[in-house]
């Protein structure tokens, strides 16, 4: 039995959103039921729940959390955890690595890839995740993994659940459905979900093969980031972000159990599915978001605003306005500042910079090589900026107000160094001349011409 949901629509407003199956609003506490009279009332833990479900609480941070950053949430189950549970063996990760991570050592440059084919054999979630950079130490709870996935047929009778990290889906080729044990959520290119540290689901195609990017978050989870003087509206707004209602599968049948822990992915043989809450309330919990609602905000008159006014997300650390991870995006606006070179500057970051395009393109990168499903890093303290087209472009250009549209690239910032798996290093995608991209750069240097 399950508490099926409608299909999506695509640009369905919040209220519909709501009607078909998600709860507005970040971070919010939430209570959401099944079936009628699931949720207990003015209690967590009563002597017998409704239904003969199970209490059972899964928390997201330390109990002590202070309030504003303690996450937990209650789910009332048809059975425990520990009753979807079996002998966890030790399986074959492919191509999924975890920081530390040093498999090779390569020159220090910017890099680039082309988008990674999807290959024609069958390949789900969990074996489709191919690494590309980790960094930090998933062990110390710092830092991140970025990584593309890539998958060709549903998961059926299997499921997972991140132990090492939360996780940011990226949609970039095709739509996916997401169902976890808290409800279904659908997301296409141009909408981004997060599922929390140990949350079970099963990942779902919606219309055929599936690509795109995953940000495994280590440390502290994703919020919103503070606007400062931006004071209380624009970037993504709180309201934008939907949670889904309780759905649920009372399914007893022959499954597998995937769990990504310390590192390594375990598996062991189930005899039902896991995805069996039928009411929750709390405020840990996943989520989906869609880009396109961001709203930017940016220079009016001249000169330069720093990317941290794209973020969408933040990771926080526990050195205060020092990031864990930034999610950042660069979507369709206007610029319109005056006598400015408008696109991003030559610069050098303590932060280290992976980047990715959804669709459209890039304005820093105009000469071609970046394209929808490839992405590049720039590391710590390692130079980059605009090509030479875009540079000769942006400095010779007549400035009028210019919309930039049908464009979404995003970037995953941290404090950490990047380190490249030995998959990225040797993949056919590896644009191997792209680190020497500012040698085109001419001289334009005349001392006689102020």
């Amino acid at each position: 039995m399950q508490n099926p949901l409608p299909e999506p629509q695509i640009g369905r407003s919040i209220e519909s959103a709501i009607q078909q199956g998600y709860m507005s609003g970040f971070g919010n506490g939430f209570e959401t039921e099944a079936l009628p009279g699931a949720l207990p009332l003015g209690r967590n833990s009563p002597q017998k729940c409704a239904y003969g479900l199970y209490a059972e609480q899964l928390s997201g941070s330390p109990f002590t959390a202070p309030r504003t950053t303690n996450e937990r949430s209650w789910l009332y189950r048809i059975r425990p955890t520990v009753s979807h549970w079996g002998q966890f063996a030790k399986v074959d990760a492919g191509l999924w690595r975890t920081a530390p991570a040093s498999e090779v050592d390569l020159p220090i440059a910017p890099m680039r890839w082309s988008p990674i084919p999807i290959p024609s054999g069958p390949m789900s979630f969990v074996d489709g995740i191919h690494s590309i950079t980790t960094a930090g130490d998933a062990g110390t709870q710092a830092g991140m993994g970025a990584h593309v996935y890539l998958i060709t047929r549903s998961m059926v009778d299997e499921y997972f659940y991140n132990a090492d990290g939360e996780m940011l889906f990226v949609p970039q080729q095709g739509s996916l459905r997401l169902w976890t044990e808290f409800g279904i959520i659908d997301i296409e290119p141009g909408e981004i979900a997060v599922i929390p540290r140990g949350v079970k689901i099963r990942v779902e195609l919606r219309d055929g093969p599936a690509r795109g990017y995953l940000c495994e978050n280590y440390g502290g989870a994703f919020t919103l980031p503070e606007r400062g003087p931006i004071g209380a509206n624009c970037l993504a707004n709180p309201r934008d972000f939907l949670t889904p209602v309780a759905a649920y599968e009372d399914r007893d049948a022959p499954s597998r159990m995937y769990v990504k822990w310390g590192g390594s992915l375990w598996a062991a043989d189930i005899a039902h599915s896991p995805l069996d809450v039928v009411a929750w309330h709390g405020n840990y919990a996943p989520y989906k978001y869609d880009l396109r609602r961001y709203s930017p905000v940016g220079p009016v008159l001249y000169d330069h605003a720093d990317p941290s006014i794209f973020t969408v997300l933040t990771s926080p650390s526990e050195t205060p306005g020092t990031a864990n991870i930034d999610f950042v995006i660069f979507s369709d606006r206007w610029l319109v500042a005056e006598n400015t070179f408008r696109p991003p500057w030559y610069h050098m970051n303590v932060m280290s910079e992976f980047m990715g395009l959804v669709y459209g393109q890039y304005d820093a990168k105009t000469g071609g090589g970046f394209v929808p499903g490839g992405m590049s890093l720039h590391n710590t303290m390692l130079p980059h900026g605009p090509d030479v087209d875009a540079f000769e472009r942006a400095s010779n250009v007549e400035l009028k107000p210019h919309k930039l549209e049908g464009t979404m690239a995003f970037m995953f910032e941290t404090r950490f160094p990047q380190r490249v798996t030995a998959f990225a290093a040797q993949t056919d995608a590896l644009q191997k001349d792209y680190g020497s991209y500012g040698h085109k750069m001419v001289k334009h240097f005349d001392p006689s011409k102020p």
